[in-house]
């Protein structure tokens, strides 16, 4: 009931907008600091946020609970985390935990850069298996919103980069799950050559989707 109550919510955000505005821009919303715009597949959510900047830098407001949720994602947060991968061409994924402990990211980069992906992994979708690419990175502040139904997986461009995500659910090592990252069938943009990627023991030995056992119908 809270999902659907989520989506709704998500929803109406969109439809406040007209059809002009929606064409003109790309179906973007924005509220206070923060804009987001839909990709190819309903769902994930590309999100920017404005810098302040002067000759010391730059301040930016990286998430605002109301201005979100005006833009689209009024989903309680509850854990952040934290990852650093020290070689280029390291890919973590494609990961995602079972109902009841399901989990929405919102990701970012704040040192480097990576290509991130989320795979809809919800069968009932008409855009089963399709996914969404999106560079991230500490120059462009961007972050991908990846909703519950996705696995989600990133390879990083640059050495030393460092990711941080925020999730709606704590950690349930007991439903966490993986796809393969070079499944066949889902064809995946990675920009690493299979022999060369850094992975760890688990990603190398998950399942193809078509293997896993039906989830989110």
């Amino acid at each position: 009931m809270a999902g659907k109550q989520l989506g709704q919510d998500r929803n109406r955000a969109w439809s406040q907008m007209n059809e002009t505005e929606q064409i003109h821009q790309f179906d973007a919303v924005e509220s206070g600091n923060h804009s987001a715009r839909r990709l190819a597949i309903n769902g994930p959510l590309l999100v920017s946020s404005r810098r302040f900047g002067d000759d010391r830098g730059f301040f930016v407001e990286t998430y605002n609970a109301r201005d979100f949720a005006a833009i689209g994602l009024p989903d309680r947060f509850v854990q952040d985390n934290y990852s650093f991968s020290a070689a280029k061409g390291t890919i973590r994924g494609l990961h995602f935990q079972l109902p009841p402990r399901a989990q929405a990211k919102l990701v970012r980069v704040v040192r480097g850069a990576i290509l991130d992906i989320a795979v809809d992994i919800r069968r009932s979708s008409p855009t089963y298996g399709q996914h969404v690419a999106v560079e991230l990175s500490a120059a462009n502040g961007c972050q991908l919103y990846v909703p519950v139904g996705f696995a989600h997986g990133f390879c990083t461009l640059e050495p030393n980069t460092e990711v941080v995500y925020k999730v709606t659910d704590f950690y349930a090592p007991e439903l966490d799950r993986s796809i393969a990252w070079d499944d066949p069938d889902l064809a995946l943009p990675w920009p690493v050559e299979p022999g060369n990627a850094v992975l760890s023991e688990k990603d190398r030995c998950a399942p193809r989707l078509r293997d896993v056992r039906r989830v989110f119908e």
